[in-house]
């Protein structure tokens, strides 16, 4: 009987590496809290996981690159969801959208979401192990 790796871990590896990637997006957009008209960006979560078990489901291919000299995909997106701008609670002067503390709920939030899905994943993983030892 044959087991596929990706059932077993089931939705908690993509969340893992969606809410990685979203930590540096939101770690970037502090970071650029002075810069003058640095537009502050963020990923819709729910929809780029949605689409990527949608696309697993059916079975499609991701895009690969195995070429140094292949077209990448675009940096504006991630996991096929484009980044999107956030809109701000008070115009700043110099242009800048970022609100430190918006920034600093969400980065806070999505950080306690990565600790989550890791361990759902670690258990799935430590429950697997479990099962190929017989014990």
């Amino acid at each position: 009987m044959s087991m596929s790796l990706e059932k077993a871990l089931g939705v908690h590896a993509p969340a893992l590496i969606l809410k990685g990637r979203r930590n540096e997006i939101l770690a970037s957009n502090l970071a650029n809290a002075d810069t003058p008209n640095y537009k502050a960006r963020d990923i819709d979560f729910k929809a780029a996981l949605k689409r990527f078990v949608d696309e697993k489901g059916a079975g499609s291919q991701t895009l690969k690159v195995t070429h140094p000299n292949h077209i990448s995909s675009s940096a504006d997106t991630f996991m096929g969801e484009e980044l999107q701008y956030r809109v701000p609670n008070q115009p700043s002067l110099d242009g800048n959208t970022v609100d430190t503390q918006v920034e600093k709920a969400q980065f806070t939030q999505n950080a306690l979401e990565y600790q989550t899905s890791f361990r759902f994943l670690n258990g799935r993983i430590t429950g697997l192990i479990s099962t190929l030892r017989g014990e």
